[in-house]
């Protein structure tokens, strides 16, 4: 958490108390409402710029996909392999 937003929950947190003690207890919650959705919506977006963009994370996911495939080609030829003798034999039954 950023200093700015703990200077700003501060001088909402004094603010709400003025309310409350000058102004109708129904007004100063609205007062103190209002304020605190404010600052819980500017918490909450304080780190909007920092998550990584749709291309950093389609990229991340083409390496781990690229890894998988080449962890997994030995295995891949193998089945192949097995296909191509398969259809062969189908072809060869078929032609009978």
């Amino acid at each position: 958490m950023s200093t700015r937003l703990v200077v700003w929950g501060g001088v909402w947190a004094a603010v709400s108390v003025a309310a409350f003690l000058l102004l109708d207890p129904v007004l100063a919650a609205f007062v103190a409402i209002l304020g605190l959705c404010a600052w819980v919506v500017a918490l909450l977006s304080a780190d909007w710029d920092r998550h990584s963009s749709f291309e950093e994370r389609e990229l991340a996911r083409a390496r781990r996909r690229a890894a998988r495939r080449e962890k997994n080609a030995g295995a891949r030829a193998r089945d192949r392999a097995r296909w191509e003798a398969h259809q062969q034999r189908k072809a060869g039954r078929s032609r009978r």
